[in-house]
């Protein structure tokens, strides 16, 4: 049976491990630099691109890591002053958002009353349909003036705009689209705008 008098407590077991690892860094064992070198390179025959996030106003740094023309790692840039290598959640899941086999990379087109998807349709075909329906809707519903009740009577005032268009937007597209769909929709009168950025 062994005598608990002989036992090392805590503090004695601390103060032994602390001159342990004195000794070592006086002995030239200090790898905190080899560490904080190497604490950024995880991925191997990369290369690090400097980016900034797509998803709010901030405009945090990160970087994006490539290899062989592929994206492999998207992290925070730790010499950013902005986030000093931090991202927030959905910063950190932008990897996830570029690089996801569930990502939709077809135009997929379900005519009136068709049941299936038409996945043959161009990119460019789509585009000239949308442009071709958003401006038939608002030539057909564009109102340039109205009637306004006012105290004193109803005067006609120029209101410039179309109910039949909404636009919804979000913190998934980056501060440039959100600014630049925002600037379309007033541009066509559209009044029914909604954005997460609420601009």
């Amino acid at each position: 049976m062994t005598d608990p008098s002989h036992r090392p407590d805590r503090r004695a077991f601390l103060r032994g491990t602390g001159l342990a690892a004195g000794g070592m860094l006086g002995l030239g064992f200090d790898l905190r630099a080899a560490q904080a070198e190497t604490r950024r390179f995880k991925f191997t025959r990369t290369k690090e691109v400097p980016s900034v996030c797509p998803y709010c106003a901030v405009g945090c740094s990160q970087l994006v890591s490539v290899r062989d023309g592929k994206i492999v790692n998207i992290e925070g840039n730790p010499d950013s002053p902005l986030n000093r290598g931090t991202l927030c959640p959905k910063g950190a899941a932008t990897y996830q958002l570029v690089v996801n086999p569930n990502r939709v990379t077809k135009v997929w087109y379900r005519a009136p009353g068709a049941t299936e998807w038409d996945k043959s349709r161009s990119l460019d075909w789509a585009m000239d349909r949308i442009a071709h329906l958003v401006k038939s809707t608002r030539d057909v519903t564009f109102v340039e003036t109205a009637k306004i009740k006012f105290t004193d009577g109803d005067a006609d005032r120029r209101v410039n705009h179309t109910r039949a268009i909404a636009s919804l937007g979000g913190a998934t597209m980056d501060v440039e689209w959100n600014y630049l769909q925002a600037k379309l929709m007033r541009a066509l009168g559209v009044i029914g705008i909604e954005n997460q950025a609420r601009i």
